[in-house]
């Protein structure tokens, strides 16, 4: 082997064992932190080990229902917060006396000034501004008639705000949801007073304009006066979120988190005994307990536990990928795919161990849509078996369920034999009732077992629904971005390709009929061919499709397109000819590529001449030029050389096909004998050498090709007269 094949093994091994330590550690980073797994408890089951004794004391935690409701009662218990804000009256007073000095005072200079437009240099709007100026002049000229004193009105706006805030005023609307009673903090000290005994802030604004309104001024000083009043109205009870969010928070963190304490050397739980709803709060509160009792040294040996725990499950998955399917052991693009869904599933599984809610959300984790990935990217077998891994790693994480385990296994096995023989994207949905099936079952079976309610079955029969449901929709989206992102090539794929209105098809069909026939010829005999030596028949048939797709782009170069008996290469140099000839290898592959055909595809082009001899060429070159005189490099095709079963079938078969084809009396012998001859030289001349295929293969492949090239080229009779129809002469009329 030479140096550079060895350090890309190596290099290959290397990349492998880096990717399955990194699975395995960030595995084990998502199990339960600290707490001990070795019960595994559903309400309702029978306790089958030995009597449970307390080795310490520690609390019983409270259900999740019962705290959470305890947790709502005490928030509901606390009163929002107002800060009494006792110097907020005097000094909205203040500022109103003030103000309305100031402003009479610039209503005066404005007046003396007689300014055109009127500058307004306070808040009020233009219309309040100059009805008051308009009051102002009025009293200077003394000719006020039935209109108040400008600094009485003042006055009055004054009372009225001091009458206001006689009953207190709130910093909310009444339009806003609040309790019916409040907290209203003065320094340090609560009082709870009724929220009606004070004023909304909107009603306090409506109550300075009724106010105002019994005074019987016209309406435009009233709008005037009610605008000035409402400006100098701020709220002296003002809503503190902040002290009302930290209120709740103390509260919330008054409420024990436990119901009761098992004492050291009390039994929790005696063998035999059925698992109660309090008997499994007491060996959960056991366990959470025993977690933080442990030290930093059991927590290392706890963590190296877990680690050869997913490592055993991870190696039996990576030694049955060895031994079975080493094109997928080989290919570390595909095994790092099938650990990012490994990763994935846990880590849902991680976050919904991290959901405390009372609902069985375990059934969220998606494990038959990874079924379903691994069957179609794969095979039955694959997808099944890391299926079987992948419960038993969730099923850890999940605190050693079996329940869990059991679902999810019969769920997703389900699953993998819905799609196994898929032939279309859309038939991954019809798996939505075998999952809900396998669903449904499970969770009857379980719950009768442990005389589990029946709206408790109901609720998990909605949540299993739920899998059911979206299973299939990510497996649809997945597959195809694990498709584009990973380059692989499904069966779905090799359907879709193998339709003849695919647009390198057509053209081969319209440009080229004789290369399109031979290779519909050489498709049916792969197809035959990989069933017998468990080859993908599949991949060998749309590969016979696309293995010489190179020809449209000059069909006359080839003797299968040519319909006349005008033969182009007789007119051309021999090297000439061969460069034709091989030319079509390298369009192909450019067709290929800019077709967007998988690599898997494309590898047909190549590999079905591999390095072999155009031995036509080169023995007419031998007769003209002399044997000593001729390279005979010049005349074998660039290559590569077949590197798998289906590959090396269509090789094979494009040999024996053209050569049957030539034959003119074929015959069962004949055939036959020329079937041995091609395998023959293939294998003499090393096309082979880096194929799987095994002697036993190549007695089954020659089995195949000859019932279907005998069936496609077998002797037919001759009818009446038929010489002189193929030569053209007419029946002599009787």
């Amino acid at each position: 082997m030479p140096d550079s094949d060895k350090t890309g093994k190596r290099k290959g091994i290397f990349i492998k064992v880096i990717m399955g330590i990194i699975t395995i550690i960030v595995i084990t980073l998502l199990f339960p932190k600290g707490e001990s797994l070795e019960y595994e408890i559903s309400e309702g089951t029978i306790w089958l080990h030995d009597d449970l004794i307390a080795p310490f004391s520690f609390p019983i935690k409270k259900s999740e229902e019962i705290y959470k409701a305890e947790i709502r009662e005490a928030e509901e218990k606390v009163y929002p917060i107002f800060l009494n804000l006792t110097e907020v009256p005097g000094k909205a007073v203040d500022s109103i006396k003030s103000y309305s000095n100031y402003l009479i005072q610039t209503l005066d200079q404005s007046t003396a000034l007689d300014t055109t437009p009127v500058f307004n240099p306070t808040f009020l709007t233009s219309e309040s501004y100059a009805r008051f100026k308009n009051l102002r002049i009025q009293e200077r000229n003394l000719v006020q008639g039935n209109n108040p004193v400008l600094r009485n009105l003042f006055k009055q706006a004054e009372m009225i705000l001091n009458s206001i805030y006689s009953k207190n005023i709130l910093s909310i609307d009444s339009d806003l949801p609040f309790k019916d009673s409040i907290a209203v903090r003065t320094g340090f000290v609560d009082r709870i007073e009724s929220i009606g005994n004070y004023l909304f802030f909107d009603d306090a604004k409506n109550n300075v304009s009724r106010e105002i309104n019994k005074l019987n001024y016209s309406v435009e000083i009233e709008n005037a006066l009610t605008e000035y009043t409402v400006y100098f109205l701020s709220p002296n009870l003002q809503y503190s979120a902040d002290l009302t969010d930290e209120e709740i928070e103390q509260a919330k963190s008054n409420v024990s988190k436990y119901t009761d304490i098992v004492n050291e050397d009390e039994r929790i739980i005696a063998k035999h005994d059925r698992i109660s709803k309090e008997t499994k709060l007491k060996i959960e509160s056991f366990k959470e307990a025993k977690g933080e009792a442990i030290g930093e040294g059991e927590l290392i040996l706890q963590g190296v536990g877990k680690f050869i725990h997913i490592a055993l499950l991870i190696s039996l998955l990576v030694m049955y990928l060895y031994l079975f399917r080493k094109r997928i052991f080989y290919d570390n693009q595909k095994l790092l795919l099938i650990a990012m869904l490994i990763v994935f599933v846990s880590f849902m599984t991680f976050l919904v161990n991290q959901v405390e809610v009372p609902a069985p959300v375990q059934f969220l984790i998606f494990i038959p849509a990874a079924s379903m990935l691994l069957t179609i990217m794969f095979d039955s077998r694959v997808g099944f078996y890391t299926t079987v891994i992948l419960t038993l790693i969730t099923g850890a994480l999940r605190g050693n369920d079996y329940t869990f385990m059991a679902m999810n296994f019969i769920a997703g096995g389900i699953a993998v034999y819905t799609v196994r023989d898929i032939k279309n994207r859309s038939q991954i949905f019809r798996s939505f009732l075998f999952i809900l099936l396998g669903y449904f079952l499970t969770i009857l079976a379980f719950g009768l077992e442990r005389f589990a309610p029946w709206n408790v079955m109901l609720i998990e029969f909605a949540f299993a629904a739920s899998n059911a449901l979206i299973s299939p929709v990510l497996t649809y989206g997945l597959l195809i971005f694990f498709e584009k992102m990973f380059k692989i090539t499904t069966d779905l794929t090799l359907l879709e390709l193998s339709n003849f209105d695919r647009p390198l098809l057509k053209d081969l069909a319209r440009k080229a009929p004789g290369t399109f026939n031979h290779s519909m010829t050489i498709g049916t005999i792969a197809e035959a061919a990989a069933e017998k030596i468990n080859a993908n028949p599949l991949l060998a048939r749309v590969g016979a499709y696309y293995h010489d797709i190179g020809k449209t782009i000059t069909p006359q170069n080839f003797v299968e397109n040519q319909l006349d008996n005008n033969n182009i290469h007789e007119n051309l140099k021999l090297e000439q000819s061969v460069n034709l000839i091989k030319s079509h290898v390298q369009e192909g592959i450019n067709l290929g590529i800019e077709n967007g055909l998988p690599r898997e595809i494309i590898d047909f082009i190549p590999m079905h001449h591999g390095t072999s001899i155009m031995s036509y060429f080169y023995e007419k070159a031998k007769e003209l030029d002399g044997e000593d005189e001729v390279n005979e490099k010049d005349f074998r095709y660039p290559g590569p050389k077949p590197n798998s079963k289906e590959t090396s079938i269509i090789m094979l078969a494009d040999g024996c096909e053209s050569a049957v084809r030539s034959i003119e009396e074929p015959d069962p012998t004949k055939v036959e004998n020329v079937i041995d001859n091609i395998f023959k030289s293939r294998i003499e001349d090393r096309q082979l050498n880096e194929s799987p295929v095994t002697f036993a293969d190549i007695t089954k492949m020659k089995e195949a090709f000859l019932s279907i090239l005998l069936g496609q080229h077998h002797r037919r009779i001759k009818y009446p007269k038929q010489d002189e129809v193929e030569k053209g002469v007419e029946e002599e009329k009787s």
